[in-house]
């Protein structure tokens, strides 16, 4: 708040000695009311910054400053619960020691976050230790929060309730996130961590990236100047330098002096490079699903579910932790059977699955014989040979780290690394479980360029909503109480379109759109009528002509100077890209009508 004097800040401070600490000359500074967001490249030290103004390493040089009385409470990427037979003693722990024996406060804080106090540590989830994390944060009443990524393994209602509280906060916030929804919603201030600098935008993340692009910009423009003054003045220096020396002297301190400057900046950070190798073209419909049902016990997960995936679809996948989600998916690629209904995949489907669990990660394999487990130093991407190294660096990985072993590896670098080796393999049907735990916006933003250009299919569970939002043609909803339903769009969507409760006539909807049964007329037809074996013949060659006429814009549209070139050209194609992807996906639900017409009147 303006005018607030801090309750917490850092001068000059200085973490990591050498060439090139994470950071020097650093201030900052959170005062009663701040709701600042902290942003950065993986690697950058927000973490570490975090952990500095928590108390909870020293810094090299500088100071930390701390308002006495001031209650502080640090969440850590990975909560750490041992030594705390139970959930509610891991809570009781975050309480003041003359209210340890408050019990009530602990069980508020559970009940909001749908935890039990006698539930034992040991089993818990990530989601559910990362809420008993929460819990513990909160019954301390702090003064201040450091949040760092708190969505990680969280589903939508929890962090739905993590929005409520901290927009209700009245402390000093400062936040380390991937999920832009929650940043948007929450921030009041952006605090960017570059290349060891800090830079305040008194605003919110709305906008933070637009503005985090004018100032590159700027930088990159300044050192453009920058470099042909110190050309210029090289060239002088050189020409006729001998007669000139007594008289200039200041001329060339100032040209020593420009080039210190143009060492001393920070060089440009590394943008991860990812391609997906790509299997031969699938058939048409790339997976059928019938009736599916699965339980646990009496845990009934879901039932009577019925979808089809066609090539070019992307789904995205939701619901609460242990709904069901990652066995659907199983389920859906054959990894898992069902308790009931069918699946038949189409042909020439090549999957590729991304494990949530990282459990396809051996920890102690070097990186190295992760991506080529039977040796060498070349790696098959697609149908062409790569040098390791080469491909690694795609991926932001040093070539120092190849020989480092998986269980050295942070967790946005082992999601990386699962994506890297996930890329080399030729598909056209991606399945990613919670691909964006851990990862930095920038390889968000490059993850999803790569996903929005992808030829093939792609089913996606994730949590974050800014990511489905921009991503997924449509939603499986999994409710968590058994209930399941399709939805049209990604996450905003579903959130418009779900019923206040679910009743059994929407649980198993096809793009949203479900529709009670029609009684069948008495006297049924024998097969289809000449006009709809037509249009059943016809509209196979239609829809792959939209999709070419699809691919040619979209490859149009990748040129990023064509706005710029020819404004009218790009609202165009862009008017007309959204005409034709609507008509190709009218054209699909009408084929799949009249095919399952022709099914039923087969048998």
């Amino acid at each position: 708040m303006v005018g607030e004097p801090p309750l917490l800040a850092v001068r000059q401070a200085v973490l990591g000695f050498g060439p090139r600490p994470l950071f020097s000359g650093l201030d900052l500074s959170l005062a009663s009311g701040d709701k600042a967001c902290l942003v950065g490249r993986n690697g950058a030290g927000k973490s570490s910054l975090m952990k500095v103004l928590a108390g909870e390493i020293a810094l090299d040089k500088g100071e930390r400053f701390l308002q006495p009385g001031t209650k502080v409470a640090y969440l850590e990427q990975e909560p750490d619960l041992r030594g705390h037979s139970t959930v509610g003693d891991f809570v009781a722990s975050g309480l003041p020691a003359d209210q340890r024996d408050d019990a009530y406060r602990v069980d508020s804080a559970l009940s909001d976050l749908d935890l039990a106090p006698d539930r034992t540590t040991s089993p818990l989830s990530g989601g559910e230790a990362r809420r008993a994390a929460l819990a513990r944060l909160i019954v301390g009443a702090p003064d201040i929060i450091l949040l760092d990524e708190p969505t990680n393994h969280l589903d939508l209602k929890a962090i739905g309730w993590l929005e409520g509280y901290l927009r209700g906060f009245r402390g000093a916030l400062l936040l380390i996130s991937h999920d832009r929804a929650l940043l948007r919603a929450v921030s009041q201030s952006v605090l960017w961590l570059d290349r060891g600098m800090i830079r305040k935008r008194d605003k919110g993340f709305d906008g933070f990236e637009d503005w985090a692009e004018r100032v590159r910009a700027e930088e990159a423009e300044a050192a453009h100047k920058l470099n042909r003054k110190i050309a210029a003045e090289t060239r002088w220096s050189v020409e006729g330098i001998t007669a000139r020396r007594k008289r200039n002297q200041g001329r060339l301190r100032a040209l020593a002096a420009m080039r210190a400057e143009r060492r001393a900046r920070p060089a440009p950070t590394g943008t991860a490079k990812i391609d997906v190798a790509a299997a031969e073209r699938s058939g048409k419909l790339v997976l059928n699903a019938r009736d599916l049902a699965k339980s646990f016990g009496a845990n009934r997960l879901f039932s009577g579910f019925s979808t089809r995936l066609l090539r070019g679809d992307r789904v995205g996948v939701i619901g609460p932790n242990g709904a069901g989600k990652t066995t659907l998916v199983r389920v859906l690629i054959g990894l898992e059977p069902p308790d009931a209904g069918a699946v038949t995949l189409g042909a020439n489907v090549e999957i590729a699955w991304f494990d949530q669990r990282r459990e396809s990660l051996d920890p102690e394999a070097t990186l190295q014989e992760s991506l080529i487990p039977h040796g060498g130093d070349m790696i098959q991407v697609g149908d062409r040979q790569r040098h390791i190294t080469s491909y690694i660096n795609d991926f932001l990985f040093e070539p120092g780290q190849l020989r480092s072993p998986v269980k050295s590896l942070s967790g946005g670098e082992r999601n990386r690394l699962l994506l890297a080796r996930l890329f080399a393999r030729p598909s056209n049907l991606l399945v990613l479980d919670e691909p964006t735990n851990d990862l930095d916006m920038e390889t968000l933003d490059l993850l999803e360029d790569v996903l929005g250009a992808y030829k093939g299919t792609f089913v996606l569970i994730s949590h974050d909503r800014d990511f489905l939002d921009r991503l997924v043609t449509s939603t499986i909803a999994l409710e968590g109480d058994g209930t399941i339903g399709e939805y049209v769009g990604g996450y905003s969507d579903y959130a418009r379109q779900r019923p206040a409760q679910s009743r059994p006539a929407d649980r198993h909807r096809r793009r949203g759109t479900a529709q009670p049964a029609k009684p069948k007329p008495k006297s049924e037809p024998t097969k289809l009528s000449y006009k709809d074996q037509r249009a059943l013949t016809e509209l196979p060659k239609r829809i792959d002509a939209l999709d070419q006429e699809i691919a040619t814009i979209e490859q149009s549209l990748t040129d990023l100077d064509l706005y710029r070139r020819d404004p009218e050209r790009h609202r165009t194609l862009s008017t007309r890209l959204e005409i034709a992807t609507g008509e190709k996906s009218a054209a699909e639900d009408q084929w799949l009508d009249l095919a399952a017409r022709a099914e039923a009147l087969a048998r």
